[in-house]
């Protein structure tokens, strides 16, 4: 809590605080994955569990299976088409069958979020190789998977080896890249809610942790018109922004630096609209709307940028209907109720969530 203007922090609350061992970002990596896997004293006697979508294994994860097979490693190969928990789940159990110690995801948050599933039920190590931008999941210790009673997070592991190929990753749908830029500028609010919560009720708050996320936001918004381009100079610095961003939720022991009212309301979207928008664009949209509760002018500016690269701004650039973002903003409080934001423990009634809404231009 602050006392007298200076920050005071719960020295006796504790968490571990496990990082990556080794993350690898540049051109054409992928090709040398096995130099990499060296490097994490990944060996013949290892089974590795290559996890990835049907798409990806086409274009990228067949010949990256096949490099680890020429290598004389063994490679099982799982190719999963839904982040459904029972996906995961049989994942994870066949896994365990045949005594894989390392858990490959290559592609998006699926496949990366299964891998990373899998490998803390059985106690594995976690290789993330991301095909796009799309959100901080390529690093964070933490798996968002559906078919659970709240579409949020829950603990997995921290990637031992992250290998983000540029090169692989400029060649994404631009959407999803532009997805990224949308989950980074929600730090903005995740940092605001988190500190809210530390002074109203107590919540540890790690202000390098809240710091670290923070530079990832605003590095991104620096950069927004070169990301925007597509150009692999602005990837890059997309791609580090996210990696960054994850490394905040290690050191901090949970999402709090990089998820708050903004997320709670893409969660609640997801909920209401499933499939209708991206995780990044909706969250987008919620920082928006979250800085303006807040009091914070700086909503105008996240608005302008987003709208300036091509990220949605409105309802009906969402895709989703306005009484549907009315409804959401009304029932994000309750999606993780033990997390306080500016939304408060009784939630926007209806007439607020319209107004909020309707002077945020979110609907026009």
């Amino acid at each position: 809590m602050y006392v007298n203007g200076v920050l005071e922090v719960n020295s006796a609350k504790q968490h571990k605080i496990i990082l990556p061992k080794l993350v690898v970002v540049g051109n054409n990596i992928a090709s040398n994955i096995t130099r990499y896997l060296e490097e994490i004293n990944v060996s013949t006697d290892d089974r590795i569990a290559l996890i990835t979508g049907p798409h990806v294994y086409e274009k990228i994860s067949r010949k990256i299976e096949e490099r680890l097979k020429a290598s004389g490693l063994k490679v099982g190969t799982w190719i999963v088409e839904s982040p459904h928990i029972s996906v995961a789940e049989k994942v994870a159990a066949e896994t365990r069958e045949q005594g894989i110690t390392i858990y490959l995801g290559i592609g998006g948050g699926k496949s990366i979020d299964i891998a990373k599933y899998s490998a803390s039920r059985n106690n594995g190590l976690l290789v993330s190789v991301p095909t796009a931008a799309s959100h901080d999941g390529i690093t964070s210790p933490f798996a968002s998977l559906k078919g659970r009673d709240k579409p949020t997070s829950m603990p997995a592991v921290t990637p031992t080896l992250i290998l983000a190929d540029i090169s692989i990753i400029s060649r994404a749908p631009r959407r999803l890249n532009l997805s990224g830029v949308g989950d980074l500028i929600g730090k903005l609010t995740a940092v605001k809610d988190w500190q809210l919560a530390h002074r109203l009720k107590g919540e540890y708050y790690g202000e390098y942790a809240a710091q670290l996320a923070l530079l990832s936001a605003k590095h991104v918004l620096r950069y927004h018109e070169l990301i925007g381009s597509g150009n692999p100079d602005g990837i890059r610095i997309l791609v580090e922004a996210l990696i960054s961003s994850g490394v905040a939720m290690c050191i901090a022991g949970s999402s709090r630096p990089a998820s708050g009212s903004e997320h709670l309301f893409s969660h609640a979207l997801d909920i209401l609209a499933p499939g209708k928008a991206l995780h990044g664009e909706q969250v987008g949209v919620g920082t928006i709307m979250m800085l303006y509760l807040y009091g914070d002018k700086r909503w105008k500016k996240v608005r302008s940028v987003m709208k300036r690269i091509g990220l949605p701004v409105t309802a009906r650039e969402l895709g989703i209907p306005a009484e549907i973002i009315v409804k959401a903003l009304t029932i994000a409080h309750r999606i993780r109720p033990e997390r306080y934001t500016i939304l408060g423990e009784n939630g926007l009634t209806p007439e607020a969530a319209w107004r909020l809404a309707k002077e945020t231009g979110v609907i026009e």
